[in-house]
Order: C-alpha cells, then structure tokens, then sequence
C-alpha cells in the first residue's frame, strides 16, 4: 500500500464549511491525527484510526504522521480554519526538515475556510481592502514582537484580524493590545468581536475602541479591527476598496 499524508482544514466549525477535497481525503484515511477537538469533529468508521493530542505537541504530531505515511497508511492531519495559517502545515514542514528522508512522500496541504474569512463575512466586508493577520499569542514569540508588529500595522492604516486574543493563563496582553491599538489608531475605530463563527454559539459584536474590553473576546474569538476608512452600513462593517 502507498501511503499518503494530508493536512487538512476542517473550517471555522460548520460542517457545511468544509471543502469536498478534504471530505474525499477523510473518507480515504487510514489515519486522523490533530488537536483533541479537531479530532473529535471527524465521524469514527471502521479501518480508520484516531490520533488525538494536546495542543502544544505540533511538531511531535507531524513527525508521528510522516512516520504513519512512511509505514505506507494514508494520514491526515486536522486543522481547524485553514491548516496553512497558524496552524500544522507549517509544523509539517518543520519536522519534514528534520527527516529528509521523508521528502519523497506524497504530501498534499488541502486549504479551509479560515476563521478569519469566515468573521469577516458575517460581519460584512471589513477585510476589504488591504490587511494582515496577527496572532496575539507569545507563546512562540516575544511579546516585544507583537507590539512592534502592531504600531507598524497601524502606521500602515491595515485593517488587522487577531487570532489567539485573550487566552485565561496569559489576559493581559490583550490588555496591552487594546490600549497600544487606541493610542496609534484613535478611540473611534471600529473593531469586530467574532466568536465562535459558523456554529450554533456564534456572536457578533462590532463597537469601537474606545468601547472595547479585554473580557469581550476569548480563545474562540476572532478580533477584527478595520482601517481608518472603515464603516458601518446597517448592521454591517465594511471597508472601502479606494480605502488608503
């Protein structure tokens, strides 16, 4: 048998969301590894195994799934949104880099709805002009850093879509955030509090900086702060495409 590994993106959370490619390679599979509750979204079946781990064992899993390929089972890795924006794509090349000889396997990356696309759809179109995506966790990188790529962001007027805003065991930084983010754009800006997208528990809120506090979004949330052309229409946000 020739294996195969796939990392995959489940969506935001809906079932409707997810691609037809990723649902083809997921009837294929021998194997599902990922994060517990990603695993716990894929439907048991005979002749397919789960792999289920914590969340802070990326690399561990990728090589444990190059090694499942290897052995000639067909792997895929789950990711929610899409696997290629913090998340296991990455941390599949980084152990591939580690075993060269794993190079030759047959590995696919299949893309998903991002949470970030999914929040700015709801809410309407403040992605609409130019932007960048943050992740506000240090856990992989200094604190220092994300500050700094936030005043640049705001200099650069970026509409900016947060991941990982404010986890339980590390709230302050999103503290931290909110005031960097009111001093370099101005307490009127308009910010998107989107959680849980595209599951039955969704909430959307949409106010100004001046407004906003720490305890409105948590780990299911996705922050999305528009740029200084940003506007409501209705209940919607959108941001111009002459904006800039």
């Amino acid at each position: 048998m020739s294996g195969w590994l796939v990392v995959a993106g489940l969506g935001p959370g809906a079932e409707h969301l997810v691609t037809p490619e990723v649902s083809a390679a997921l009837a294929e599979a021998t194997d599902v590894a990922g994060y517990i509750p990603y695993v716990a979204r894929v439907a048991e079946r005979a002749g397919l195994t789960l792999h289920a781990s914590d969340n802070r064992v990326e690399v561990e899993r990728a090589t444990h799934a190059l090694e499942m390929a290897a052995e000639g089972r067909r792997v895929v890795v789950v990711s929610s949104g899409d696997p290629g924006v913090f998340a296991m794509a990455s941390a599949l090349f980084e152990a591939l880099e580690a075993r060269p000889e794993w190079q030759a396997l047959d590995i696919r990356i299949l893309p998903g709805i991002t949470a970030m696309l999914a929040a700015a759809a709801a809410a309407g179109a403040p992605l609409g002009h130019d932007f960048c995506a943050i992740n506000l966790s240090d856990n992989l990188k200094p604190w220092a850093l994300i500050e700094k790529r936030l005043r640049l962001a705001a200099e650069a007027d970026l509409a900016m879509a947060f991941y990982n805003p404010r986890s339980k065991s590390r709230p302050e930084g999103f503290v931290r955030a909110l005031e960097l983010l009111r001093e370099a754009c101005g307490p009127d800006r308009l910010v998107t509090f989107a959680r849980a997208v595209s599951t039955p528990e969704q909430h959307l809120r949409t106010v100004t900086l001046a407004e906003a506090t720490p305890e409105m979004a948590d780990m299911r949330t996705v922050v999305i702060l528009g740029n200084s052309a940003t506007r409501r229409v209705g209940r919607w946000v959108y941001t111009p495409r002459s904006a800039g």
